[in-house]
């Protein structure tokens, strides 16, 4: 017996709807970067941390949040808009992009310093990507070096 796909009727009903569903985090990008600081020896990172514009990874004592935008949702120009409903897909882009602003902008005001890493740096290039994260956490906190043992970098704290 085949099942019949249940669609709301109207588009305010499927908008409550939508509306209702939230976001469990962008997780196969948040686990790659926990492999590669793991990997590379960066440690002191929190997640869930309950901050203004909900940071992917939070360095507390370095004061230094991280956030990892997925290129579709965050308007990277390595993805294309979808060819329906195009003017939907801007705005929503648009005001996504306009958010991230507003947060780097708040957390800044407050003391922190703010990371954004885009999906596709994950993948295409793990190194840059974590030579930028030493050298902004090795620039907040001038009392770690960085220890270089069996090729792998790890931060340390002078003795």
């Amino acid at each position: 017996m085949k099942r019949e796909l249940r669609v709301p009727k109207t588009n305010q009903v499927r908008s409550r709807i939508m509306s209702t569903i939230r976001s469990s985090g962008n997780t196969t990008t948040e686990l790659r970067l926990i492999f590669m600081m793991r990997k590379g020896g960066i440690t002191g990172w929190r997640r869930g941390a309950r901050l203004i514009g909900k940071p992917d990874f939070v360095f507390g004592r370095q004061r230094v949040v991280i956030f990892v935008d997925g290129c579709f949702w965050h308007g990277c120009r390595c993805k294309r808009l979808p060819t329906e409903h195009r003017a939907f897909w801007r705005a929503k882009i648009g005001a996504n992009r306009a958010r991230d602003k507003q947060m780097n902008r708040r957390l800044r005001q407050s003391g922190w310093k703010v990371v954004r890493i885009w999906e596709h740096q994950l993948k295409r290039s793990p190194t840059l990507v974590m030579d930028r994260l030493e050298r902004v956490l090795d620039d907040t906190v001038p009392h770690l070096q960085r220890n270089i043992k069996n090729g792998t970098h790890r931060l340390r704290r002078k003795r």
